[in-house]
C-alpha cells in the first residue's frame, strides 16, 4: 500500500496492542517531550528520562500521578508499541545498558506508536459485519502494517508512516459511513473537526453522528447518546460522560477514556476499561 517503500516481507502477526509495561523501557517516559502545562508538572525534552524514572524503569510516583501534576500520562496509550520496540526491535537490549541505542530506539518509538494504533483501528473495522465491502482491502492493510512492526530500526526509521496512515484513513471513513448508514439510517450529523470545546450537548443524542477530530475539551456529554458516532481523533480532555452511552462507538481508544470524566454509569465498549480516576 505505501507508495515510497515497500513492507519488509516478515511474518504478518498482529502484535499485541495493549501496552505492557513491564516488559517495555519506560520509552514514553524518555523519548517523547513534554511541556509544563495543566497535564504536566514541568518542562521535559525529547530523549531525556523524566525526573520520576527509576533505575528499574518504573515510575516512583506511579499511584500519585494526578495530584503531583502529571495528568497527562495517566491519559497516554502506547498500544503496544513500548515491548514490541523493546523487545522486538531492539530484541530486549535496553537503552541504560546498552547506550549506543538509545537515540535510534528513541526515534523508532513515535513510529512503532502509530502502526500500533492503526493496527487498533484497522482491528476494530474488521470487527464490523457492516463494514464487509472494504474487509479485503482492510485485511491487506492489517497485514501490511503487521509487517512493517517486525522490520529493524533502520526500515522503521525511513517508513513514510504518514502516508500509510492516509492511505488505512480512506479505508477507516469507508467503514464509518458503511457502520452509520447501516446502525443510524438517516443521520447525517458531521460535527468533524468542529470546536465544541465547553459545550452544552447533555443528553444530546448523537447516534450515528461524525465527531471525527472534534475538540470536546470541557464538553457537557453527561448522558449524551453517542451509540456508532465516529469518534477517532476526537479530544475527550476534561469532557463530561457521565452517564454517557458509548456503547458500539466507532473507534473510541483508551487514551480518549482516560482523558475524559465518567462515572458507574458510563457505558462503554467492550475492550476498554474504566478509567481508575472515574467516579
Amino acid at each position: 500500500m505505501s507508495d515510497s517503500t515497500t513492507a519488509p516481507a516478515a511474518p504478518a502477526a498482529t502484535p499485541d496492542l495493549h501496552a505492557d509495561c513491564a516488559n517495555c523501557f519506560a520509552l514514553c517516559c524518555v523519548a517523547l517531550p513534554f511541556a509544563k502545562s495543566n497535564d504536566f508538572a514541568v518542562n521535559k525534552a525529547a530523549g531525556t528520562p523524566c525526573k520520576n524514572l527509576q533505575q528499574d524503569f518504573r515510575c516512583g510516583i506511579h499511584t500519585q500521578l494526578r495530584s503531583k501534576g502529571f495528568q497527562g500520562c495517566t491519559t497516554f496509550d502506547c498500544f503496544g508499541a513500548g515491548q514490541q520496540v523493546s523487545q522486538v526491535t531492539f530484541g530486549g537490549r535496553d537503552w541504560r545498558t546498552h547506550p549506543g541505542t538509545a537515540g535510534r530506539m528513541f526515534d523508532v518509538f513515535p513510529v512503532m506508536r502509530q502502526l500500533h494504533e492503526l493496527l487498533f483501528y484497522v482491528t476494530e473495522a474488521l470487527a464490523r459485519p457492516a463494514a464487509r465491502p472494504v474487509h479485503p482491502e482492510l485485511r491487506r492493510a492489517l497485514e501490511e502494517t503487521s509487517r512493517w512492526t517486525a522490520a529493524d530500526a533502520g526500515a522503521l526509521a525511513g517508513l513514510d508512516v504518514g502516508a500509510l496512515r492516509q492511505q488505512i484513513n480512506t479505508l477507516l471513513l469507508k467503514t464509518s459511513e458503511l457502520v452509520r448508514a447501516k446502525a443510524a439510517p438517516g443521520r447525517t450529523k458531521n460535527h468533524r473537526g468542529a470546536d465544541l470545546m465547553g459545550a452544552r450537548l447533555a443528553g444530546a443524542d448523537l447516534r450515528g453522528a461524525t465527531l471525527r477530530g472534534a475538540y470536546l475539551i470541557a464538553a457537557d456529554l453527561s448522558r449524551a447518546d453517542l451509540r456508532y458516532a465516529d469518534l477517532i481523533g476526537a479530544d475527550f480532555r476534561d469532557t463530561d460522560l457521565r452517564g454517557a452511552d458509548l456503547r458500539d462507538a466507532l473507534f473510541l481508544t483508551q487514551a480518549q477514556l482516560n482523558a475524559a470524566r465518567g462515572d458507574t454509569h458510563t457505558k462503554i465498549p467492550a475492550g476498554l476499561t474504566r478509567p481508575a480516576h472515574w467516579a
